[in-house]
């Protein structure tokens, strides 16, 4: 792939020159907000290295910008990124109007970034950022199975009848053996299907907090559903090898006096850890004793081998004030939104209402197809499949990562999760690699405050590609000597 992304930002007339391709890169990215008011624009020297053009090109492209009122120069300081003005939003917009959007607008580099660029369209081989398996691991031929055994064995007047408020039975019901597996205790009752595990975090916390609540979150760890609740406190708990730092979470709890704990422990994302037997019982005894309500979100459950020991927060408790949050997305494809919640029956109950009052029911086709491929269409020789596959790449997957200069936080013992210190500012790389045609998950996405980081999520089933390796190593060698000059 060309070192110089100015030629694939944008299908670009065959006249056009390079300072108009960079004054076009430089306004897209100021539109997605890459590039914030206020922010000082890289400086000219090292643009041209990064965009492989002369430094007379980035003077002339920056001028441009300046007359069309989108950056400031500053004598002696450089070039600024203009904050908004009414007049210039009108202006912008109107040009919008005008001209075809050659990409498509995206927000600041955060959660939302994240998943409208993992929706985007980018290849998974060169998605080494992405949050699912590629899709040949996925669980394409199970759904094919389940819709084949779906179309065959319901009648028209089945699936065209209304769906049940708390989700297909017989699915619950499965779902209930799963968990009895897990040494989770809960009936059908308890059970609540949602719109993958998104859905049932969210219920939980609009149902749940009040503005002026706390929220305690292990940090780094994806939180993104909490930030949009207006009035609320979220608090980062810091993350060990074993799961939360136990002494600082107890004094955490006593300061903030939280209404609620999120908690992911098993194979943590990003950190990809186990939460150990004794950070667990510590968890439930602060729970216990200041009356906190815990959500264990179990969503990589499936990439355990069988036997592998883990401790689940909601198999010590028994749902007395756990609520057990789980999806089938992970494992079986990204578009089967199915997930699930097990908890307290009272407050399932008030789920099932305001699931009800917000979205309706939950689409029964979409669980009925789940339903058949876990029952009929061989889920754990899937299951097994994929643990093997990952068994094989990960120790590859660390050593590349590694001889790139990569620190790993650990390296976890199952799931395609990996977290490595890059020296770099992760946000800058990310933003370099969107226009080179990677998608990157930097650090800052996994922070409350969302600031830059060194820190990055690596997929080890997407990770492997020759050419996006070389761009990296480039890359961050570049921005190394950069970080290293006076």
């Amino acid at each position: 792939m060309s070192a110089n992304p100015i030629d694939h930002s944008a299908p670009l007339g065959a006249h056009t020159t390079l300072v108009d391709q960079l004054v076009q890169w430089a306004e897209q990215r100021i539109q997605q907000q890459v590039f914030r008011p206020g922010m000082r624009m890289p400086s000219v020297r090292q643009l041209a290295e990064e965009r492989g053009v002369s430094r007379f090109t980035v003077v002339a492209a920056y001028e441009k910008l300046v007359a069309r009122g989108h950056l400031l120069a500053r004598r002696g300081a450089g070039f600024f990124v203009r904050e908004a003005t009414p007049a210039a939003s009108h202006q912008g917009n109107a040009r919008a109007k005008s001209a075809p959007a050659r990409v498509k607008p995206q927000q600041a580099i955060n959660m939302g970034w994240m998943v409208r660029n993992m929706t985007s369209g980018i290849p998974s081989d060169l998605s080494p950022g992405s949050g699912y398996l590629p899709p040949d691991m996925c669980g394409g031929d199970l759904l094919k199975m389940g819709l084949r055994a779906l179309a065959s064995h319901s009648t028209s007047h089945q699936l065209a009848q209304g769906a049940s408020a708390q989700g297909y039975a017989p699915l619950r019901t499965q779902i209930q053996r799963t968990l009895a597996e897990r040494e989770i205790q809960a009936h059908p009752s308890q059970i609540l299907t949602t719109n993958g595990a998104a859905q049932a975090i969210d219920l939980i916390f609009r149902m749940v907090l009040r503005p002026g609540d706390t929220v305690l979150v292990g940090e780094p760890g994806w939180c993104n559903p909490l930030l949009g609740l207006q009035g609320v406190e979220v608090v980062g708990v810091p993350y060990t090898l074993k799961g939360p730092d136990v002494q600082a979470l107890t004094a955490l709890v006593e300061k903030h006096k939280p209404k609620l704990m999120f908690l992911n422990p098993v194979l943590h994302n990003p950190t990809g850890t186990l939460l150990s037997a004794a950070t667990a019982y510590q968890i439930l005894r602060l729970a216990e004793a200041h009356d906190i309500l815990v959500i264990e979100d179990d969503i990589y459950s499936d990439f355990l081998p069988p036997g592998m020991a883990v401790t689940r927060l909601a198999s010590l408790d028994q749902l007395r004030r756990v609520v057990y949050v789980n999806s089938y997305s992970k494992m079986l494809a990204p578009n089967i939104r199915v997930g699930y919640l097990a908890g307290p029956a009272e407050l399932v109950d008030t789920l099932t209402t305001h699931k009800l009052l917000t979205a309706l029911t939950t689409p029964e086709i979409n669980e009925r197809i789940v339903y058949k491929a876990l029952t009929e269409g061989s889920y754990r020789k899937h299951c097994q499949r994929v643990h093997a596959t990952l068994d094989s790449l990960r120790e590859p997957a660390f050593k590349r990562m590694q001889d790139l200069g990569l620190q790993a936080f650990c390296q976890p013992q199952a799931g395609f999760l990996g977290w490595f210190n890059t020296g770099v500012d992760t946000n800058h790389l990310a933003a370099l690699g969107l226009d080179a045609g990677y998608l990157l998950r930097p650090g800052a996405l996994f922070s409350l405050q969302q600031t830059p980081s060194p820190w990055m999520g690596i997929n080890i089933a997407t990770s492997h590609d020759p050419g996006m390796l070389a761009w990296l190593d480039k890359t961050l060698n570049q921005l190394r000597r950069r970080s290293e000059k006076p």
